[in-house]
């Protein structure tokens, strides 16, 4: 288990990334949502609260240019259901879940970002709590090595997730051009403290000139109520 602090102070630009897990004494669902940027264009982004969810938005219009990719909903609530995701495969899953459809089959009728040579990776994750029961999924669609011919998708299932222990996935293993995409499996990292400490390590811990949002939650597991923070660079 890799120390999360460590592991973001190790990367100057992890992209856009999902912590999921179990705070240390075992009462509440965990996560994380995180985004950076390179361009203008990526750093002109706040999170603002929609619904039970959050959305981007331009901090300054005037300044927006391409909105495709960068102006989505990264977390929607549906019923026991928190979907967290880097894109508007959000709404892939919600819309398809509602139809009767499982996160790993909604997710099979998208595949990585069409940002050549990029290739971002597609990461979500969804958190079901029910009952006091709480399990984890998440998934990455990502190209071949760079070859957008061939989409490879993952998906993991953790299964009463153990207190203190979260999941980390990210878009890229570092800067670079193009950017590398994610490899391996979600990094097990400790989660420690309340949201308010887990909330300002991750924020401190992130490269201060390519961060630019991060959302938190916790979840009580016995009753499924929250508490949300929302931390932007630009304010």
């Amino acid at each position: 288990m890799r120390n999360l602090e460590t592991e973001l102070k190790s990367n100057a630009y992890p992209g856009r990334g999902i912590v999921i897990g179990t705070s240390a004494d075992g009462k509440y669902a965990v996560t994380a949502y995180f985004i950076m940027g390179r361009s203008e264009n990526s750093r002109n982004r706040v999170f603002v609260t929609e619904g039970e969810g959050i959305r981007t938005q331009a901090h300054d219009p005037a300044k927006l240019e391409d909105p495709s990719l960068i102006i989505y909903a990264p977390v929607r609530v549906r019923g026991d259901y928190t979907i967290v995701t880097n894109g508007d495969q959000t709404d892939t899953i919600y819309e398809l879940m509602e139809a009767g459809q499982s996160f790993e089959e909604a997710l099979r009728t998208r595949e990585f970002e069409p940002d050549a040579p990029n290739y971002t990776p597609r990461i979500s994750g969804l958190m079901h709590i029910d009952d006091g029961e709480y399990d984890i999924s998440m998934s990455i669609l990502k190209s071949d090595n760079g070859d957008p011919s061939s989409t490879l998708r993952f998906t993991y299932t953790y299964e009463k997730p153990v207190a203190g222990k979260g999941y980390f996935i990210h878009t890229y293993m570092g800067d670079g051009n193009p950017l590398p995409s994610y490899e391996g499996e979600p990094t097990e990292v400790e989660i420690a403290g309340d949201i308010d400490t887990f909330t300002q390590m991750i924020w401190n811990a992130l490269n201060e000139d390519n961060k630019v949002s991060l959302f938190t939650r916790f979840i009580d597991i016995k009753t499924g109520e929250y508490t949300t923070r929302i931390v932007n660079k630009n304010e």
